[in-house]
């Protein structure tokens, strides 16, 4: 069990973690592990705005506009080394979760997963996901929903 489940398994939040053994490091790879749209994978991805950390959670299907999430976290923006990204998430780049994270990093979430029943994401490791509704992964979270794309 990594760090995300033991916290998931402390909290109230009822989120069960699936293994996939073949993988699930980038948004294709767990669409097919997992057998959804592309579009239902969150991707978690770390981006440093203004110099500081911040988590962007995008449709599979999309590609982040750094200048829409600039406008709104602050700029510029460069997408964060790995090293940053460890160290304001906890997480490694393929496993970073939307949420739990090391540090109180602002999330901000592409609109475009609200139009799904459910998303699958990160949890914690670059071969497991969980699958969620969109507005708990907002509340969860704490995401402001913007257009990223």
């Amino acid at each position: 069990m990594n760090r995300f489940e033991s916290w998931l398994a402390a909290s109230p939040f009822g989120v069960t973690v699936r293994e996939f053994p073949q993988g699930t490091r980038t948004a294709g790879d767990a669409a097919m592990a997992v057998g959804c749209e592309l579009g239902q994978i969150v991707k978690s991805l770390v981006f440093l705005a203004a110099g500081k950390p911040v988590v962007a959670l995008v449709s599979g299907a999309n590609r982040l506009d750094e200048r829409r999430l600039g406008a709104v976290a602050g700029e510029p923006v460069v997408k964060a080394d790995a090293e940053a990204a460890r160290a304001a998430t906890g997480y490694s780049i393929g496993g970073v979760p939307p949420f739990g994270h090391a540090t109180g990093v602002p999330v901000f979430m592409d609109r475009d997963l609200l139009g799904f029943g459910v998303v699958w994401a990160a949890a914690g490791r670059p071969d497991s996901v969980f699958e969620i509704e969109p507005g708990r992964l907002r509340e969860l979270s704490n995401a402001v929903v913007i257009d990223l794309k």
